[in-house]
């Protein structure tokens, strides 16, 4: 792929006047739990009362975190790309040990090479990856991702503003009614 042939798909969800977006590390266990919320969250609030965006928050305390995040993007670039994402997404999610080091520092994945992290993502995710993560200017899309968080003062994940607010006082342990009552969707 070269540079005039690709495009990065928004990773938005729904299209209502409320906008959730959701700052995540692929394989911060917090994270996990949020993005396992996501969903469930459009499903009950409706398509068109609500927009959810997902932002990338790459922390180099997860030590794969840049690769996971560039295969996210690079999902992206695929055709019907948000979805392709989103599979790379949930892959990450529901296999989060396997992408992630023990105490951040320890384990098997200390012997893993990124391209063998990529094989095994695209084998959980059925997303043909390794094309995309290749393409050499695809880092303008991480940059994005990280220079929207930190304009917005966002340094950790997961981390959630509403119509442009930062709330800190939501979490990944809150229950899907609190989400819809600060969203003002309940």
């Amino acid at each position: 792929m070269s540079a005039a042939t690709w495009h990065a798909e928004p990773l938005t969800w729904g299209h209502g006047p409320r906008t959730f977006e959701v700052f995540l590390e692929p394989t911060c266990p917090f994270s996990v739990k949020a993005f396992n919320k996501l969903q469930p969250l459009l499903a009950l609030a409706g398509e068109n009362r609500l927009t959810i965006k997902v932002r990338l928050q790459s922390q180099p305390w997860h030590l794969y975190s840049g690769v996971l995040v560039r295969c996210i993007l690079a999902a992206s670039t695929l055709p019907n790309g948000k979805a392709r994402a989103w599979d790379v997404m949930a892959a990450i999610a529901a296999h989060r040990e396997e992408f992630e080091f023990e105490h951040h520092a320890a384990g098997p994945n200390l012997d893993a090479t990124p391209n063998q992290i990529i094989e095994r993502l695209e084998g959980y995710s059925g997303v043909p990856l390794k094309a995309a993560f290749a393409i050499p200017d695809l880092d303008r899309e991480i940059k994005w991702h990280c220079k929207y968080a930190r304009q917005n003062g966002i340094h950790v994940s997961p981390t959630f503003m509403i119509d442009g607010l930062v709330h800190p006082g939501l979490s990944s342990g809150n229950s899907l009614e609190t989400w819809l009552e600060h969203l003002r969707l309940s």
